[in-house]
């Protein structure tokens, strides 16, 4: 898996994003005063490869797309340490910030498990330079695409190893957000409660993508709101997507398959909202009526005017 900045003026006037910001904390804005929310990397991979293009990562053209939608958050994949390699200097140059990153990691396997915990802690102490406090990771999967299912026993291990690596990065002063995709919903959703279940939450918080948990469960919002009522209390991070009919949208929206006002309305009484997360991806089947830049603009723009206008009717 591989997997911003026009000034948002007459929005924040019109709807009261100004009131939102007097409502959150300062981890929840960007430097410029807006509401901070980011964007991984994964879905301009999608649109690159809709195009026929390999997505260049981390580079000043990217982080320029980004900067020109009006996001002001970079929410890097990193693989290894080299990646940070100039990276600082160019995400100011953009005005991005970089809160988050997403890591993979390889736990359930004993001959695996140590060294991807090393390479995830090396990482960890670049990201951290950068400014990051949330290292996400999603455990691999035997095969990526595969059915395989992990044993109970490699299960255990993963989430020993999982609750190790988080209190490791603890040290850090980094958080660890356990991510799933939907292959961990299979078999009763053994692996994703395991994941929650047995490991220690001073460790272990959660990055809720909704839509896999949805798309998981064999597209339930049932499962995905059971799921949130049981772990919401461990949210440090909310990647959002959407889909019609089951199929991901091109733009982010609040009303679709996934009811985000639901979802939203969970959060309502926190200080502070988790760490937003745009990850709007496109597959087959989705609508090609936009570029990246002007469908993460979209998304930028649905989330802000519902969220600014929700704050409106709390007041």
């Amino acid at each position: 898996m591989l997997n911003r900045r026009e000034i948002i003026t007459g929005l924040a006037a019109a709807t009261g994003i100004g009131m939102m910001r007097n409502r959150l904390s300062a981890t929840d804005r960007a430097v410029d005063g807006h509401l901070h929310i980011a964007t991984n990397t994964y879905p301009w991979s999608t649109f690159a490869r809709r195009d026929g293009k390999t997505l260049e990562l981390h580079t000043d053209r990217l982080l320029a797309d980004i900067a020109s939608t009006g996001i002001t958050g970079y929410e890097p994949i990193i693989n290894q340490p080299a990646e940070f390699d100039g990276l600082k200097t160019r995400l100011a140059r953009h005005g991005l910030e970089m809160r988050s990153l997403y890591v993979n990691s390889v736990l359930h396997d004993e001959a695996q498990s140590d060294a991807s915990i090393e390479r995830v802690l090396m990482i960890a102490e670049r990201a951290k330079d950068v400014g990051a406090h949330i290292l996400v990771t999603n455990p691999s999967p035997i095969r990526w695409g595969g059915n395989e299912d992990k044993s109970d026993q490699q299960l255990e291990h993963q989430a020993r190893s999982l609750d190790r690596l988080g209190e490791s990065l603890k040290k850090l002063g980094i958080t660890l957000a356990y991510h799933n995709h939907d292959s961990e919903l299979r078999q009763g959703a053994r692996e994703f409660h395991h994941m929650l279940i047995a490991t220690n939450p001073e460790h272990v918080q959660f990055c809720l993508d909704a839509h896999w948990i949805y798309r998981g469960c064999g597209n339930s919002q049932v499962a995905l709101f059971d799921a949130l009522e049981q772990y919401a209390d461990r949210v440090v991070e909310l990647h959002l997507r959407q889909s019609q009919g089951g199929v991901w949208t091109e733009s982010f929206t609040i009303d679709g398959d996934i009811d985000y006002a639901r979802l939203f309305a969970r959060f309502r009484d926190r200080k502070t909202l988790p760490h937003l997360v745009l990850e709007q991806a496109i597959e087959s089947g989705t609508p090609a009526t936009q570029s990246a830049t002007s469908a993460h603009r979209t998304s930028l723009k649905n989330l802000e005017a519902y969220l600014s206008q929700t704050t409106h009717e709390s007041q």
